[in-house]
């Protein structure tokens, strides 16, 4: 089967963030499929260009087996929100032009976008018309929705618009693929479409690459050169974004015994540096930011923690959402500390891995955090009960075959 992926935020093979994508091109591939992929050239966790792009629209390359097409995307894109703007519709520009005029395959089965941003489905749409291929949309925020809670989007014409895209997709797609039963729940409630057309395929943990790294681990060696050799150490991998709240960690760090308990931020985003600012200038010196780095890596840097944690801003969007890192502190064996209400909290509650945390409340935050600092039985506990349970549920091997099957029977080759 011939898959074109639409992913504006498809990984380099040494970058960090979400490998969603990377890791179900490969299973694909190595299972005879064909995958290209339409990427971006700059997202968040790619915020400076690289010289192989640079003066360029469009670059054909390979990462192992998968076909990636990497589009020209704004370098405002990291700047400022109308930056982030034109670099989505930038975007949109290239990766059409790419889907129309760039494509090696002379037939095309499924086109995926998968959101945010939003507008890789008008890239999707377009494609999946032009080559008679089966449409799915993935969605992986609910967005424009969640845009509007936080008040990055605040101009009621681009909202307007921006629901009236989402429903035009939502209507036009022949799949929608959604990772939380929240999701899936909300679209149901809004009417934005039916539940036939709706299936769940949740984010996973990569436990071969987990295994891998779980044979390489120094953990003196990383701890040593950050100072954190007698320390217990909170760790929190992700983006550093308005959305993300990162303000409560540094909250609740002032409130811990800063001698004994730090934090350690591995991300990037236009907050990162407004929080080091106030971290320096409020000399919270029990917070460590490190820039990102590749996923084999992360894990390297969970392995060395004590306790993993995620956090979002508190609005009501989020209570749908499963934070990606969440599913690495599972299958890193690592208790969580879980600022984000509704269907993450629900998972770490059912899984019995972690304890929920009132989200923007430092006290509380605080309070947890010491309480499962001070019980090693229990965090072993929970780190093993998080590990069982993303082995039997959330598996990226398993969800990869769902996802083709999905396809198969779609494309009516099943």
């Amino acid at each position: 089967m011939n898959i074109l992926i639409i992913h504006q935020y498809f990984l380099e093979e040494d970058e960090p963030g979400g490998s969603r994508f990377n890791e179900f091109a490969k299973i694909w591939t190595d299972q005879g499929h064909n995958v290209t992929v339409i990427a971006g050239m700059v997202h968040a966790f790619a915020p400076h260009k690289r010289h192989e792009y640079r003066g360029k629209f469009v670059v054909k390359k390979k990462q192992g087996n998968t076909r990636v097409i990497r589009c020209y995307v704004s370098s405002e894109y990291n700047k400022s929100f109308r930056g982030r703007l034109w670099g989505y519709f930038s975007f949109v520009i290239s990766g059409l032009y790419a889907g129309l005029f760039s494509l090696d395959e002379k037939k095309i089965d499924v086109v995926i976008s998968t959101s945010p941003p939003l507008f890789v489905g008008i890239i999707g749409f377009v494609i999946s018309k032009w080559r008679r291929a089966k449409w799915v949309f993935e969605v992986r925020d609910l967005w424009p929705e969640s845009a509007i809670d936080t008040g990055v989007l605040k101009n009621k014409v681009a909202i307007k618009l921006a629901l009236w895209l989402e429903r035009g997709i939502y209507r036009s797609c022949d799949l929608i693929v959604v990772l939380t039963p929240s999701f899936k729940s909300s679209l149901l409630a809004s009417s934005k479409a039916k539940a036939s057309k709706i299936e769940e395929i949740p984010n996973a943990a990569d436990l071969d690459m987990i295994e891998n790294a779980k044979k390489k681990v120094n953990v003196n060696k990383i701890r040593e050169p950050l100072g954190l050799i007698d320390k217990k150490v909170i760790i929190y991998v992700g983006a550093h974004g308005v959305a993300n709240a990162l303000d409560q960690i540094l909250d609740t760090a002032k409130l811990l015994d800063r001698a004994k308990v730090v934090f350690l931020l591995i991300g990037d985003g236009m907050e990162k540096n407004r929080l080091q600012k106030r971290a320096k200038d409020e000399n919270i010196q029990n917070v460590v930011f490190l820039e990102s780095v590749p996923k084999h890596e992360v894990y390297q840097y969970i392995l060395a923690s004590d306790i993993g944690t995620s956090v979002l801003k508190k609005v009501d969007t989020f209570k749908t959402v499963y934070s990606n890192k969440t599913f690495d502190y599972m299958g890193c064996e690592k208790p969580i500390l879980m600022a984000i209400d509704g269907a993450s909290r629900a998972l770490i509650e059912t899984a019995k891995c972690g304890l929920f945390v009132d989200p923007e409340n430092p006290q509380d935050y605080a309070e947890k955090a010491t309480m499962l600092l001070q019980h090693d039985d229990l965090r072993n506990e929970m780190g093993r009960n998080g590990f069982e349970f993303v082995k039997w549920n959330f598996e990226r091997k398993v969800l990869a075959k769902k996802y083709i099957d999905l396809m198969l029977n779609l494309a009516g080759k099943s």
